[in-house]
């Protein structure tokens, strides 16, 4: 009884809130009072913490946390950009080419290593065009922020040499991963990386990256149990689960979203037939009344009923799905604990609806503001906006001090912990600002002549940044239509090799080597999940799934979908 009482009051709440229209002039208002809030928290790590990785805001100085990168500077770069800051983009962008070594005797997490560092250049990178920084001849197959990106991930390629391919969590940037370290991992750290590393090699065209990214995702799917489930850690080296709780949230949760957004953005079906699998069995045994609980993996008996604050992003990767009706369901279960407390607990425990002992805390996490701009995107519904502006009141209420926003030690009480992740300025305000604005370029928006769209590549013959940006799990986005861009320009430099190659070998010699290429290209076409790196001869094969940007070589691009010059 108690329990209709509440979805009735929740419903009543929902409808009120739906009642109310932004418009245009209110919407700009409070892209403003985020802007402000971003520019408060950003130099107060410039005056006060730079160049360690993180602020600590209420002793007003900073800390290294991941690596001594200066990392809320380089997560916070693209953020620059989205709020419209071009000059500060360009001056922190040199800075960091300047002042950032990966040459260091530091052990890194491989996971936060590759979504924030990684993630974060690669995204600088291609954003750096609309930024107006000066661009080398190709871009954006080169150019400075790509080499870092480059760089710092082979740091990390040490840790996949493993029997299985799945990478150990930790690696030492100077000498790879110690004797001692644990083969224990969780299954996000394994399943979390062929976005930043498929881009990157089909940027670079070195295949090194995408083949360990995709050897680690196709081991850890063998690992599933019978039930088609997974669990929380692994051994990297036995495969065998160390931890058998299976669910949506913490140590797992990217894992989902990557194949989902691998999938979108490689045009890959063999990783979106690997999420439909998962998701088959994930709503047969986890999913109870919209929300997710903790599972025993082989069982599907429940272990843990409990909510974790990490499965809100959930909603929004449903969306993407078009698994709408669902998604909203969830996510007005998940508000309506944001409003029990002014923010997400770690841990909130679904029978009792209150926080679980030590894990009350909310380090202001973005993922119900992430899912919020999708549902957002995909219903046109106000009412996630004024989700959204209450997500921006709470936290200025509670979290603001005099040098940024802290993380809350307690939602019970509201205590402050002395610690501002650099998260906040990559994921919660920039998702809180696309949140407010619909046609903002990532979103696909602008017309022609604009600025919408821009040219790149050889001889400017690829359009980059016409719409369907893809978002990391540190809200880093990235252009599908660069990595097609440079993996074309890399397969026609091949052939080019070849036809020279050819022409200048005695021609017997090239008779043989023609008649093999004509072999090759009678064999099926390569699968979409492997390299992109295709032999002499070889043409790739339409994709299985249908993106906002398409392959093409005109100018003309409109609300994403791309006409070729003899369309």
């Amino acid at each position: 009884m108690r329990a209709s009482v509440c979805a009735a009051l929740l419903v009543c709440f929902l409808n009120d809130v739906a009642a109310h229209q932004f418009t245009e002039q209110e919407m700009s208002a409070v892209r403003e009072r985020i802007k402000s809030m971003f520019y408060h928290a950003y130099n107060s790590y410039l005056d006060n913490a730079f160049p360690y990785d993180e602020l600590r805001p209420l002793t007003c100085d900073g800390q290294d946390t991941w690596g001594s990168f200066s990392l809320t500077l380089i997560d916070a770069l693209d953020t620059l950009l989205v709020l419209g800051n071009h000059s500060e983009f360009q001056r922190v962008a040199s800075i960091l080419q300047d002042t950032v070594d990966f040459d260091i005797d530091v052990n890194a997490s491989v996971f936060e290593t590759n979504i924030r560092v990684v993630g974060g250049l690669l995204s600088a990178h291609l954003l750096a065009g609309r930024a107006g920084m000066e661009l080398e001849p190709g871009w954006p197959c080169s150019g400075p922020l790509l080499r870092m990106a480059e760089e710092a991930a082979r740091k990390l390629i040490p840790a996949f040499q493993t029997p299985t391919g799945m990478p150990y969590g930790t690696v030492n940037l100077l000498h790879g991963v110690s004797p001692t370290e644990t083969p224990v991992t969780c299954t996000a750290g394994v399943g979390t990386f062929i976005l930043e590393f498929a881009t990157l090699s089909r940027l670079t065209g070195d295949p090194t990256f995408e083949d360990v990214a995709r050897r680690a995702l196709r081991a850890l799917w063998r690992t599933r149990s019978d039930i088609g489930l997974v669990g929380n850690h692994i051994d990297v080296l036995s495969k065998k689960w160390v931890a058998q709780d299976a669910g949506i949230g913490a140590g797992v949760d990217s894992y989902f979203e990557y194949l989902v957004k691998g999938a979108i953005l490689l045009q890959d079906e063999e990783l979106l037939n690997m999420f439909h699998a998962y998701d088959s069995a994930i709503q047969n045994y986890t999913r109870f009344d919209d929300w997710y609980l903790w599972v025993q993996m082989h069982k599907g008996t429940v272990s843990m009923p409990i909510f974790q604050s990490l499965e809100a992003f959930w909603p929004g990767l449903q969306s993407l799905l078009g698994n709408l009706d669902s998604a909203v369901r969830t996510f007005q279960n998940y508000y309506s604990v944001w409003r029990q407390f002014g923010g997400l607990p770690e841990f909130y425990s679904i029978p009792q609806g209150y926080t679980v002992e030590k894990r009350e805390g909310y380090p202001l996490r973005p993922e119900l503001i992430e899912s919020a701009m999708y549902l957002y995107r995909a219903t046109g519904d106000h009412t996630y906006l004024q989700l959204g502006l209450d997500a921006l009141e709470s936290i200025e209420k509670i979290s603001r001090t005099s040098c940024g926003y802290a993380s809350v030690k307690d939602l019970r009480d509201h205590q402050l912990d002395n610690r501002m992740e650099s998260f906040f300025l990559a994921e919660t305000i920039k998702y809180l600002y696309l949140l407010f604005d619909p046609t903002h370029f990532l979103h696909g928006g602008g017309t022609e002549g604009d600025g919408s769209w821009e040219e790149g590549g050889e001889g400017g013959q690829c359009v980059l940044g016409a719409g369907g940006f893809i978002f990391n799990t540190e809200a880093h986005p990235l252009d599908p239509a660069a990595l097609y861009c440079c993996s074309r320009h890399s397969q026609e430099r091949q052939e080019l090799r070849d036809v020279l190659l050819s022409l200048s070998q005695p021609r017997e010699k090239a008779d043989s080597q023609s008649k093999a290429a004509n072999e090759r290209a009678e064999e099926p076409a390569q699968s979409q999940s492997e390299s992109i790196a295709l032999k002499p001869g070889e043409r790739k094969t339409p994709p299985a799934l249908s993106c906002p940007v398409q392959p093409f070589s005109a100018r003309l691009s409109v609300l994403g979908q791309v006409f070729s010059d003899n369309s």
